[in-house]
C-alpha cells in the first residue's frame, strides 16, 4: 500500500490564488466488516502472484451504452493505458443537463479474460477515505460535541498510546484540525521500512492477508520521531487519518464505518460503498487489481485492508464517489462554517484543506476533491465548487507512469474546449 500524498509546490513556484497548480503536481496517489444492511462479498481465491498477460487493447476507450460519447476524457483514458495501466474509466454527472452522466473506458478490467471495466465496478479507492472521515468529524464539531482545537491525545478511546517512548513523538500536542490538514508531525506509519516492505514491497505476497489494528499501526508510528512539530508545516502521514478513525469511535461509541454509513452513505443513497475491515474480497461485480513489486506485475486484487483502516480501506463505485462528491460540494452534508473549515488550506500554504483539496487545471478552473491509491487501485474524484459538475476516474494499478496524463481527463471535462473539441487554455474562470 502506498497511498502517496499530494506533493507540494517546489520553491519558488508562483501560486497567485494560493491553490495547486496541476502542471506541478497532481495529488494524493495513495477498509471493519461490511456494515448493517450490506452483504458480505464472497472470498475469492488468491490469485497467482505473477501475471502473464497480453497488452490490452489501449486504443478501445468507449463510452457506456447508456450514455453519449466520452468525448475528450476517452482520449485521456487511452493515455493512460498507453502509459501502462490495464484499464481505466470515468463516470462524468452534471446536474440539469440533458445528459446527466458519460462513462467511458479503455483497456481491460482483466488481462486474463479480456473482460472491460464495468461502470457498476467495486475498487479500492484509498486515500478518498479520508474525506468521508473528515466530513463526519466536522458534523461532530458542529455538533458541538468536539472542536478543532481539542488535543488528539484527549479524544482517544481509553488504552491507546499517546506519545512513542524516547521518541518525541506526542498526541497531546497535537489538536484535532492539525490531523485533518496533515501539519501534526506525526511519522507516516506506512513509510516504516519493516512496515513497508510488507505491504507494498518483496513481502507483499507473504503478508498480503495479514490484520492489523488501529493500535497497532499507531504504536508503529509513535515509535519514530516526528517529522516536524505540531502545525509547522505541511507533511501528509496515514497516522492521522488513523487517529481520526479512532476520535470518531470514542466521541459517538461507535466505530467510524458506522457512523460514516448512518451520516453520509444512507442518506446519500450510496448503496455500493463499504468499509470491509479485514475482509480481503471485493463484492461483485469487480475487476483485477494489478500492483508493480520490482520488475513483476502482481495481481493484488484480495488483501486484507486493515493495512488502511481510517486512512484508506472504503470500497467504491465511480458513481457512489460522484453522488458523495456531489452532495458533500453541494452543501448536503456539513453546515457552511464548517463547509468553508474544510475547504480552508490555510495552515498548509494551499497544500490541504481538511480533508479536501483544491486543483487549479491549466485553463484555470479550480476543482475540488480528493484521490487516493492502495495494491492495485489508483482513483481521483474532482467537482465543482458547487458539486453540480463532478468527475471520477480510476485506473487499475497503482502507479500512475506520467501523473499529467491524469490531470488531462479532469482538464478534458472541465476546461473550454478549443474548436475541433480539445481543451482549451482559455481564460481563467471560476466554477
Amino acid at each position: 500500500m502506498t497511498m502517496r500524498p499530494p506533493r507540494p509546490a517546489p520553491a519558488g513556484d508562483p501560486r497567485p490564488t494560493g491553490r495547486r497548480h496541476a502542471a506541478v503536481h497532481t495529488g494524493v496517489l495513495a477498509a471493519l466488516t461490511l456494515v448493517a444492511c450490506t452483504a458480505r462479498p464472497v472470498l475469492s481465491p488468491a490469485p497467482p502472484a505473477h501475471v502473464a498477460h497480453r497488452a490490452p487493447p489501449a486504443a478501445t476507450a468507449r463510452p457506456a451504452p447508456s450514455g453519449p460519447s466520452g468525448g475528450g476524457a476517452a482520449s485521456a483514458l487511452r493515455r493512460l493505458v498507453h502509459d501502462g495501466a490495464p484499464g481505466a474509466a470515468a463516470l462524468t454527472t452534471r446536474a440539469g443537463t440533458p445528459s446527466p452522466a458519460r462513462f467511458a473506458t479503455a483497456g481491460v478490467a482483466d488481462l486474463r479474460s479480456g473482460r472491460r471495466i464495468g461502470r457498476q465496478d467495486h475498487f479500492r479507492a484509498g486515500s478518498i477515505t479520508k474525506t468521508l472521515v473528515a466530513t463526519v468529524i466536522l458534523q461532530l464539531v458542529g455538533e458541538g460535541r468536539l472542536t478543532l482545537h481539542d488535543s488528539a491525545a484527549a479524544r482517544l478511546p481509553p488504552g491507546l498510546p499517546t506519545r512513542g517512548k524516547g521518541t518525541g513523538s506526542d498526541l497531546r500536542r497535537v489538536t484535532i484540525r492539525q490531523l485533518l490538514d496533515h501539519t501534526s508531525g506525526l511519522f507516516n506509519y506506512t513509510a516504516d521500512p519493516r512496515l513497508s516492505r510488507q505491504l507494498s514491497g518483496a513481502g507483499f505476497g507473504t503478508h498480503r492477508y495479514d490484520s492489523h489494528t488501529p493500535g497497532e499501526l499507531l504504536r508503529i508510528a509513535l515509535g519514530h520521531p516526528p517529522v516536524a512539530g505540531p502545525g509547522a508545516r505541511y507533511a501528509y502521514s496515514n497516522t492521522n487519518y488513523l487517529v481520526l478513525g479512532l476520535v470518531i469511535e470514542a466521541v459517538t461509541g461507535h466505530p467510524y464505518a458506522t457512523e460514516i454509513r448512518r451520516r453520509l452513505l444512507v442518506p446519500a443513497g450510496l448503496g455500493h460503498t463499504s468499509f470491509p475491515g479485514t475482509d480481503p474480497a471485493l463484492p461483485e461485480p469487480h475487476g483485477r487489481a494489478y500492483s508493480r513489486i520490482g520488475r513483476r506485475r502482481v495481481d493484488a486484487t484480495s488483501l486484507d485492508p486493515s493495512r488502511a483502516g481510517a486512512a484508506g480501506e472504503m470500497i467504491t463505485t465511480l458513481g457512489d464517489l460522484n453522488r458523495f462528491f456531489s452532495a458533500l460540494l453541494g452543501g448536503k452534508f456539513l453546515a457552511p462554517r464548517q463547509m468553508a473549515e474544510i475547504r480552508s488550506e490555510k495552515g498548509t500554504d494551499g497544500a490541504y484543506g481538511l480533508g479536501l483539496y483544491a486543483t487549479e487545471l491549466p485553463c484555470g478552473v479550480t476543482v475540488w476533491g480528493h484521490d487516493g491509491d492502495i495494491n492495485g487501485s489508483f482513483a481521483r474524484t474532482a467537482g465543482t465548487a458547487d458539486g453540480r459538475h463532478v468527475v471520477s476516474y480510476r485506473v487499475n494499478t497503482d502507479h500512475l507512469a506520467a501523473p499529467a496524463h491524469g490531470i488531462g481527463v479532469l482538464a478534458a471535462e472541465f476546461c473550454p474546449r478549443r474548436p475541433g473539441g480539445r481543451p482549451g487554455a482559455g481564460p481563467p474562470s471560476r466554477p
